[in-house]
């Protein structure tokens, strides 16, 4: 057989890493100390209410925290300080589970106030929301019949989410692992919850689309970035597994799955939400053809059957890059068939020349199949996917020992995986093309 030439495919050497920094990223000092602030509410600065409605001076809300109805405990021994809610709850609770907390209490204080003995001198904690911590509080106080939510059908998603992510942060392991493995049983559930209020196959409007849809994208992103956050694998394929799914029924939750690998540097959705997102749409950045400014996951209906998704300027130089490398790389595969190592039999009882020109023959005439000029240049998988197809029905009229059809159809099948785990590297915007 002739000298085959060899498929390029890009790998993560041929790339500079881009890898940005994930904004669910667990903050290095998530406690920290604060001045003394006022220890009520009553003190609050009353807005003049005299004032002209029609003054564009945005008022302020004062530095001054309220004390948290439901978690400032009267018998309290360590407040806290969230955004502007003070929460007062027992050190001992805080310093269960070999926590954060833990350590931070056994810090010497040397001559300085003790930080926690009041409202005048809260722990600071940065980086949470009141309703958020509000949540993971619930978890450390919650009665019996309480945590027995975890199960029920109707759980509160965002509250559990906000539980795995908070004492993920502070280190409480056997809480995070309790709310993740909650999560992951509920949407496990058949039906999905999930997938409940989202009309697979409904066309959205880009200018008033359902609340139904907002939510489930706003529940999805959650819980991709805590189980990204958390480390927690099986909720992570979990979500990448309906993402995918989703991804064929509406061009709004390719972009999602688009954006959440770019910025969670998922490597297993990120080929696969580019490649859906190039085949299926016409995108476009920046400015329409009339000069409107265009928002980012927007996607605009239009006569030709291909919707146009507004992108990012980095998101369209990767889609760009995307379909240059894999029109070459087809280009390479048209040329030459792809190589295989013949049978050992083959020598001895066949004549391999004829077994290298019918596999030859093979591969040039589909190439001219309309199932293969029917698709797309950078539709590599695809075009070896009917190919594959059409080896099947190939039948006994061939010259090819019947060993190294078999090999030659693994061939096949190892370059649409091995092209399938590459997807990431061709929708890259640095390296070579």
């Amino acid at each position: 057989m002739e000298d085959a030439v060899t498929l390029f495919i890009p790998t993560e050497h041929d790339v500079l890493s881009d890898t940005p920094p994930s904004p669910t990223q667990r903050s290095d000092s998530p406690v920290t100390k604060r001045a003394r602030c006022q220890d009520s509410c009553s003190s609050l600065n009353v807005v003049d209410t005299s004032r002209s409605s029609e003054s564009s001076r945005a008022v302020q809300e004062p530095d001054v925290p309220c004390r948290d109805p439901q978690f400032y405990l009267t018998d309290g021994s360590c407040v806290l300080r969230v955004g502007n809610t003070l929460f007062n709850v027992h050190r001992s609770t805080l310093s269960a589970d070999s926590s954060s907390f833990s350590t931070l209490f056994t810090l010497p204080q040397g001559d300085i106030a003790v930080e926690g003995t009041s409202d005048d001198n809260p722990i600071v904690l940065h980086g949470d929301t009141p309703e958020e911590f509000r949540h993971f509080l619930w978890s450390l106080y919650a009665l019996p019949h309480e945590i027995m939510v975890a199960r029920d059908p109707r759980l509160d998603l965002d509250r559990f989410i906000d539980i795995a992510k908070v004492a993920s942060k502070y280190s409480f392991k056997s809480i995070e692992t309790w709310a993740l493995d909650a999560i992951q049983e509920f949407i496990e559930r058949k039906p999905s919850p999930l997938l409940d209020p989202v009309p697979i196959g409904f066309s959205f409007c880009a200018d008033s689309p359902s609340s139904a849809f907002v939510e489930s994208k706003r529940q999805i992103s959650r819980l991709v970035e805590v189980a990204q956050t958390c480390g927690h694998a099986n909720l992570l394929e979990t979500m990448i597994t309906l993402l995918r799914q989703l991804m064929s029924a509406s061009l709004h939750f390719s972009y999602l799955a688009m954006s959440l690998a770019d910025d969670l540097n998922l490597r297993e959705l990120r080929g696969l939400a580019y490649l859906e997102v190039l085949q299926r749409s016409v995108f476009i950045c920046g400015h329409d053809e009339n000069g409107n400014i265009l928002v980012e996951g927007d996607v605009h209906e239009s006569s030709d059957g291909l919707d146009r998704l507004a992108v990012s300027p980095v998101q369209q130089v990767r889609l760009l890059s995307g379909y240059l490398r894999l029109s070459k790389a087809w280009e390479r595969l048209r040329a030459i068939p792809i190589p295989f190592e013949h049978a050992p039999l083959c020598g001895t009882t066949w004549h391999q020349h004829g077994c290298t020109q019918s596999w030859a023959d093979f591969w040039k005439e589909k190439m001219r199949s309309d199932g293969v000029l029917a698709l797309g240049p950078a539709n590599v998988i695809g075009k070896l996917q009917v190919i594959l197809k059409e080896f099947d029905k190939w039948g006994s009229a061939t010259y090819m020992h019947h060993e190294c059809k078999s090999v030659a159809k693994r061939a096949i099948q190892d370059t649409i995986k091995h092209i399938s785990d590459s997807l990431p590297d061709f929708f890259h915007e640095a390296g070579e093309y």
